[in-house]
């Protein structure tokens, strides 16, 4: 069943406990830190649920991020999908319900990873699957744990109880991206425990208002927001970001997906295909937020006349590659897909191309938001406070004619500038670029893991095969381009 807009919101009327700034958020669809961006994920569901994009985002009456990928076509078709949502908030919300439907898609293409000496989740992750496609429900996660530089590793999610019907959990988790939008959030970890610590290793999922889970939320950019015209893109697209903290926490036994197995709790995000399932969808957006910028860009250089200059077209040029090297990391992941489970599974993207996508986009966003920053020079700084300016009987012409530029109205040039500033030099942009740079977490992890990725071998055959087609008087040892 394919939601509408409206069904979602309702659903989030559900008594979630939601903090911000000390005051417990009674309903996040009205409260003015999250309405619009509530509003704007809606309107995904509507997408999907009855629009001219249908057919590309669904397939058989569920999403199609939830579809497991038997062929490159349905690969294509997948990020088909991805493509239609990334660009309905223009690359800037990061974690939609695609998101965790793709990872999920990931789990159930491999369930006998879940099946352990400790505990059997395999009936429960195809059962978790199937629960979010047919109810077409949005998934966060947050699978990462607090800092707290104490070595008080009890601050972190475990269980503390085993019951008849499950366990009770304790502790915190962070980051959830997208979670106080959410109908469920999976608890777990990504990141590597030593191997006798399996008092950390599980994962299970959660209705969002189960009793005992608090979400609190970090500053809100949409309330910060003046409105649309002054703040287009914080006042729509402020994902949010939250802590989550489980106090006595009773989790279902049909809800655990894994359980005090260290190996099983990492190999679901890297031995099944949810976390390239996840790249694929990162990348695409990716590409699209790339593809966003560069048009903003374009804009700022007609609307201040410098376009033509050659200094300002090599820099277009320079933007415009790069969001062609965005695009060709997803197609070449899609092109050089693989077998998941020795076909079982279907197929997923490749994983050296996706691994090094990771490496592509933690680099290249500051780089793309720094030569924009260049081309925009001092424009975006003296700009009027609000929209309330241009409106004023008297300020309104005073400022309509100071900052027009030939061949762009004051309206028209302001409403780009502030855009543009949104994207590059507001908060909201510091956390983007930020986020951008830690998307697929720590360079040291994912710059190590490329190591592991499959390119080696060859680049190392290649050199030695060099080295071996001569001798010390120079003559060759083999023929020209015998590398074997």
């Amino acid at each position: 069943m394919i939601r509408s807009g409206r069904k979602y919101l309702d659903s989030l009327d559900d008594g979630r406990e939601v903090w911000l700034d000390g005051e417990r958020v009674k309903d996040v669809t009205s409260h003015p830190a999250f309405r619009n961006t509530a509003s704007s994920i809606a309107r995904l569901y509507d997408l999907a649920h009855d629009s001219e994009h249908s057919h590309l985002l669904t397939s058989d009456g569920v999403h199609r991020a939830y579809v497991v990928p038997r062929t490159h076509a349905d690969l294509v078709a997948r990020r088909e999908a991805y493509k239609v949502w990334a660009e309905s908030s223009f690359g800037f919300l990061g974690r939609t319900p695609d998101y965790m439907a793709s990872g999920a898609a990931g789990f159930a293409a491999m369930p006998r990873l879940f099946t352990t000496d400790t505990f059997d989740g395999s009936d429960n992750v195809l059962a978790y699957h199937r629960r979010l496609a047919e109810e077409d429900l949005y998934c966060a996660f947050t699978i990462s744990d607090p800092r707290s530089g104490t070595g008080e590793d009890d601050l972190v999610v475990r269980a503390v109880e085993e019951r008849d019907g499950g366990i009770v959990v304790r502790g915190a988790k962070m980051i959830g991206t997208g979670a106080v939008f959410a109908d469920e959030v999976v608890v777990g970890t990504i990141e590597p425990l030593a191997p006798d610590d399996v008092d950390h290793a599980l994962c299970f999922s959660l209705p969002i208002d189960t009793p005992g889970l608090k979400f609190v939320s970090r500053v809100s950019y949409e309330a910060q927001a003046r409105g649309v015209f002054d703040n287009p893109l914080s006042s729509r697209f402020d994902e949010n970001d939250s802590l989550l903290v489980c106090e006595d926490v009773f989790v279902p036994w049909e809800r655990v997906l894994t359980y005090r197995n260290v190996a099983a709790t990492a190999a679901m995000w890297w031995e099944t295909p949810a976390y390239l399932n996840f790249v694929h969808q990162a990348s695409t957006r990716f590409w699209t937020k790339l593809e966003f910028l560069a048009g903003v860009a374009i804009l700022l250089t007609r609307s201040n006349g410098t376009h033509e200059l050659p200094a300002v077209t090599q820099s277009v040029g320079r933007l415009l590659g790069m969001v062609a090297q965005a695009k060709a990391f997803v197609l070449a992941a899609e092109a050089s897909w693989e077998h998941v489970d020795g076909g079982c599974g279907g197929v997923m993207p490749g994983t050296e191309i996706s691994f090094a996508q990771r490496i592509m986009a933690g680099e290249l966003y500051p780089r793309a938001v720094q030569e924009i920053r260049q081309l925009a020079g001092s424009s975006v700084i003296q700009l009027p406070a609000s929209a309330e300016d241009l409106l004023h009987p008297e300020l309104g012409p005073v400022v309509g004619t100071y900052l027009r530029t030939p061949g762009t109205p004051a309206k028209d040039r302001i409403k780009l500038l502030k855009l543009a500033w949104d994207a590059l030099g507001s908060e909201f942009a510091a956390r983007h670029e930020q986020y951008e740079r830690f998307y697929h977490g720590a360079p040291h992890v994912y710059l190590t893991m490329q190591n592991w990725a499959g390119g080696a071998q060859n680049c190392e055959r290649l050199a030695t095969a060099c080295l071996d087609g001569y001798d010390l008087d120079g003559a060759p040892t083999r023929s020209p381009g015998a590398l074997q």
